[in-house]
């Protein structure tokens, strides 16, 4: 159950990230204002970090929680293979 809810977690915290994404890059097309487009340069560039700590923590915490005695290492596994 805690290892479905990680993986659910997980895949729409990227299909956020696609979604911002996509939005932002929209939203640059049609803004006539370069302080706005530099805005949402921004908002990519932190939601892009947010994906790359969510990406990256996952499968950290699944191979150095078991190696550090943590108690829910043993129940999460986000690795696709």
């Amino acid at each position: 159950m805690i290892e479905g809810f990680f993986q659910i977690t997980t895949g729409l915290g990227i299909m956020g990230l696609v979604v911002i994404w996509q939005a932002d890059s929209l939203g640059e097309m049609f803004m006539p204002n370069p302080d706005q487009k530099k805005g949402l340069k921004q908002h990519k560039r932190s939601a892009l970090k947010s994906g790359v700590i969510l990406i990256v923590l996952g499968p950290l915490y699944s191979v150095a929680g078991p190696l550090m005695g943590l108690p829910l290492a043993d129940c999460v596994n986000l690795s696709p293979w």
